[in-house]
């Protein structure tokens, strides 16, 4: 008998790591619509842009202007927490300004690909995230964190799960209010999710630790459910399957909220998602950005409209 948690929160990534890598952007306007379909399917935990260089990250240049709007038709949000990544002190600025409560900071324990990804090592990296969080803490806001390449690395191949462990541990014994190990490149597997995820789990509780998988090579939902077996109860999921990473060729993205509440569902498993409203509200966005469909579960519901 695999046993689960009665209840999982699902943490959706869709308008910001799902979009951040797209070719076809949705309009401002858009993206509100997105993210109040996303609410109104349920989701309470979304995150929503990024604060980082609209030079380098076009997709989430309007990220400003979108928590406005946000703001602005708060009334309709009265349930939802809205998340917005914060790469350094600028980007923090630039979030108080737009009034945040919420921010996600990052790194990775590939050196190769941190640089290649934000321009600095792993180390350098923790040295603004300490910056970011002092001011972050100071200001009461809630702090995220993310780790990237934990399983493998497209530069330095596969990850040693005592050097995962390490990057993750100093992330929340700097006092992250919750770590996110995140499968960048989609590779890993149930085994690793046990040299991971639940040495992680056991020093510092379900309350402190997330996963987000990626399903490149279609593992993401039984990296999943072994992560729920150990006793994990956040998981990252992105409507429709949207993003990917830029360094992974072929990568099909994010593991997709639809795919995983039909398997919950199916489980029995409380998610307080409404699985028709969700597929809805990805297939509008996918209308507006002639994009195929990559979850499963949504290309199933599609096909009998």
């Amino acid at each position: 008998m695999i046993k689960v948690p009665k209840q999982v929160n699902i943490f959706e990534v869709g308008p910001r790591d799902g979009l951040q890598n797209e070719a076809v952007v949705p309009s401002t306007e858009n993206k509100l619509k997105f993210i109040q379909g996303l609410a109104r399917a349920g989701l309470k935990q979304i995150e929503v842009g990024a604060f980082v260089r609209p030079d380098k990250v076009a997709q989430m240049a309007d990220t400003d202007a979108l928590l406005q709007l946000l703001h602005q038709n708060s009334k309709q949000f009265s349930k939802q927490t809205f998340f917005s990544l914060v790469p350094n002190m600028k980007g923090l600025e630039r979030a108080i300004a737009a009034d945040v409560s919420h921010i996600a900071v990052f790194t990775a324990v590939s050196n190769t690909f941190n640089q290649k990804n934000i321009g600095m090592t792993v180390e350098e990296s923790f040295a603004v995230i300490a910056d970011v969080m002092k001011e972050a803490k100071r200001k009461k806001i809630h702090v995220r964190g993310y780790v990237s390449t934990v399983f493998g690395c497209p530069f330095e191949g596969k990850i040693k799960p005592k050097d995962a462990l390490k990057v993750i541990y100093r992330l929340l014994r700097m006092g992250v209010d919750e770590v996110s190990i995140g499968d960048t490149i989609g590779v890993a597997t149930p085994r690793g999710v046990d040299e991971v995820v639940k040495p992680a789990l056991l020093k510092f509780g379900p309350k402190k630790v997330a996963v987000h998988f990626h399903d490149t090579r279609g593992t993401a939902l039984a990296n999943t459910l072994r992560s729920l077996e150990h006793g994990v109860r956040t998981v990252d999921s992105s409507a429709g399957g949207l993003g990917g990473c830029p360094y992974a060729p072929g990568a099909t993205g994010n593991l997709a909220t639809e795919d995983l509440v039909y398997m919950l569902d199916g489980m029995g498993v409380k998610t307080g998602v409404d699985l028709k409203w969700l597929c809805e509200t990805s297939l509008e966005l996918h209308k507006v950005m002639n994009r195929p469909i990559v979850s499963r579960y949504l290309k199933a519901y599609a096909s009998q409209k």
